[in-house]
């Protein structure tokens, strides 16, 4: 695919064609959205827990005798039924990471890759980088590419410049190439990526 590269000023300085096979592809929804609900799941801490009937102190004796009383038959005053007793079938920590096959993450991927440039929220830039810690040139970058909502910016390593000046901005997040996966691509709004960047992405997944 051809797309316009433009400066951090937003005015086209060349022409770049980028391969297919990362930029072009048709979206594979049902890939990409395997691709982020791994990604949630791997998010989670799982340390979610409560106390079942053996955990929760107390209840040793039996509360009355099993015959004669004429109410129900109890063992306990802290099984699930009684207050302050323990959780029947609660949660208790858990592991919810798992690993999705090397193939079917580049395709999810190249997918958001390529929805993000059929969709013209692809902007490449010959070059982004910040001289100085300060948030406003970042911001004048936005604006000038038309990404001043939410964007995700990314270039071919990490920048600490950056990444400081734009930590400030409400819905702007940046990244390097190689530390994207599929779910910062589709939920960072704006794609912003330096030509660099872009090469970067082309050699690793265009095979």
């Amino acid at each position: 695919m051809k797309f316009d590269v433009l400066d951090m000023n937003g005015k086209k300085v060349s022409d770049i064609e980028l391969s297919d096979a990362v930029f072009g592809l048709e979206p594979n929804e049902k890939v990409m959205h395997a691709a982020v609900v791994n990604f949630l799941a791997n998010q989670r801490q799982g340390t979610q827990s409560t106390k079942t009937r053996s955990e929760v102190s107390g209840g040793g004796r039996k509360p009355w005798r099993q015959k004669g009383t004429g109410r129900a038959r109890q063992g306990s005053t802290r099984s699930p039924q009684w207050t302050h007793g323990g959780v029947a079938l609660g949660p208790k920590p858990r592991d919810y990471s798992y690993r999705l096959n090397k193939k079917v993450r580049r395709l999810a991927l190249c997918s958001a890759l390529s929805s993000k440039a059929q969709a013209g929220e692809m902007v490449v830039v010959d070059k982004i980088e910040a001289a100085e810690y300060k948030t406003k040139a970042v911001a004048a970058m936005l604006k000038a590419l038309g990404a001043e909502k939410k964007a995700l910016i990314v270039t071919a390593a990490a920048d600490e410049k950056l990444v400081k000046s734009a930590a400030n901005i409400p819905g702007v997040r940046t990244a390097s190439a190689g530390s994207i996966n599929t779910y910062t691509v589709l939920c960072g709004g704006k794609f912003i990526v330096s030509v660099d960047a872009a090469k970067k992405l082309e050699e690793v997944f265009a095979k």
